[in-house]
């Protein structure tokens, strides 16, 4: 709620990482891992922003982040087929208004 994200392995109760106020204070709504590379994931927060971080990239701060103003997005998913080599990786968003938007997201945050 309050915008941290934590790393955590298994087998231990401590994180491995923590990002604090990662989303400038706003509650995150969702956070998945890419299909396709591992070290990708996606945070969506309150305010309809996604961030994306990669971890052999920066592993401090996200590498990028997109802002839909429009309307709310409520929640999102990854579309992909980790099997798959092609480096296809897509994201879906439900919106306020019931209206699904698909992106395609960059190759280079996407590829094994």
């Amino acid at each position: 709620s309050d915008g941290s994200i934590r790393l955590h392995q298994m087998t231990s109760e401590y994180p491995l990482m923590e990002w604090s106020d990662s989303t400038n204070g706003q509650p995150i709504i969702a956070l998945q891992w890419a299909l396709t590379r591992p070290a990708v994931f996606f945070v969506l927060d309150a305010s309809s922003n996604i961030y994306i971080w990669d971890l052999l990239e920066n592993d401090l701060l996200p590498v990028a982040k997109q802002t839909f103003p429009s309307e709310n997005v409520v929640t999102m998913t990854l579309l992909g087929e980790p099997e798959k080599t092609n480096g296809l990786l897509g994201i879906a968003l439900a919106k306020e208004s019931g209206q699904i938007d698909i992106q395609y997201v960059k190759k280079k945050w996407a590829v094994p």
